[in-house]
C-alpha cells in the first residue's frame, strides 16, 4: 500500500523581530521537529523520517515558506533511503520552497541514497524573492554498499523575482539516457551533488567559476547566484568537497 503525506513548515518574524514557527505539522513519515540553533541564527526544523520511505508508489510532498526578514535552516536526522515496494510505479517526492523578502533559507538534509530496485522521481522548486538568500543543497549516492543504482530523476528549478534562475534535470540508473554513468559524466563514482547560494550581494562582486579539486566545479549563474557540482567514490568525500565550498562562499558573502 502506498503512503501519501506532506509536511508544511512556516518561518515568519514575530513581534520582536525572532523567527518563529507558526506552522509545523507532518504526517506519515515525515516528521518536522523544531531543534536548538546559535542565537541569532533564525530557527531550525529537522525532518525526522518516522518509517520507511519512500517506498514504490508513495507520493511525499514537503513545502516550506519562509516569511519576510525570517531565517530558516532546515535538515534532517538521517539519510533518506528510497527502496522497492509492492507497488511498480515510481515514488514522487515533491518539494516546494519559497522565501520572502531580505529572509534566508538554509536547505541542507542529509544524502538521498537510490537503493537498488527503487524508482524516485524527485522534483524541488524554488521560489525566491529579489531580496531573498538561498544555501540548497542536495546529495544523491547511487546505490547502497556493494550494490548497484535504482532509478532516481531529480529536477530542481529556481525563480527569483519571477524570472527562471536554473532549471536542470539529472537522471540515473535503469531506465535513464544511455551514458549517464560514462567517462564524461560519473565516470563509475557514486557519490554526486550540488550546493546553490543565491545572494543578492553576488550583484556586485560574483565568484569566478573555478575548479575546486578533481571532480568539482563552481558555476556562476545568470543572476546573484553559483552553483558548486561535484562527484565522489563515496558520500563523506563528496560532504567534505561541499562543505568546503559552501564555508568559502558564505565567508565571500560575509565579506
Amino acid at each position: 500500500m502506498s503512503v501519501r503525506a506532506t509536511a508544511r513548515i512556516t518561518a515568519a518574524l514575530d513581534g520582536r523581530g525572532t523567527t518563529s514557527l507558526p506552522v509545523l505539522e507532518g504526517d506519515g513519515p515525515l516528521a518536522p521537529r523544531r531543534t536548538r540553533t546559535t542565537p541569532g541564527s533564525g530557527a531550525r526544523v529537522t525532518v525526522v523520517g518516522a518509517m520507511s520511505a519512500p517506498l514504490g508508489g508513495d507520493r511525499l510532498t514537503v513545502v516550506t515558506h519562509v516569511g519576510e526578514g525570517a531565517r530558516l535552516t532546515v535538515d534532517s536526522a538521517a539519510a533518506t533511503v528510497a527502496l522497492p515496494g509492492e507497488v511498480r510505479e515510481p515514488a514522487t517526492y515533491g518539494i516546494e520552497l519559497s522565501v520572502g523578502e531580505r529572509a534566508e533559507l538554509r536547505w541542507l538534509p542529509e544524502q538521498l541514497v537510490s537503493a537498488h530496485g527503487s524508482a524516485l522521481h524527485m522534483t524541488t522548486r524554488v521560489r525566491l524573492a529579489p531580496t531573498a538568500r538561498l544555501v540548497l543543497r542536495e546529495e544523491q549516492i547511487l546505490g547502497r554498499h556493494a550494490e548497484t543504482t535504482g532509478t532516481l530523476i531529480s529536477r530542481l528549478t529556481v525563480h527569483r523575482a519571477g524570472r527562471p534562475l536554473i532549471d536542470q534535470q539529472l537522471a540515473y540508473g535503469p531506465g535513464a539516457p544511455g551514458g549517464w554513468d560514462g567517462a564524461a559524466v560519473l565516470g563509475g563514482r557514486r557519490a554526486v551533488g550540488q550546493l546553490l547560494v543565491v545572494e543578492p550581494a553576488f550583484d556586485e562582486k560574483c565568484p569566478e567559476a573555478r575548479v575546486l579539486g578533481d571532480t568539482a566545479v563552481l558555476t556562476p549563474l545568470a543572476g546573484p547566484a553559483v552553483l558548486v557540482t561535484a562527484l565522489a567514490p563515496d558520500a563523506r568525500r563528496l560532504r567534505g568537497v561541499l562543505d568546503e565550498a559552501m564555508n568559502d562562499l558564505l565567508d565571500a558573502r560575509a565579506g
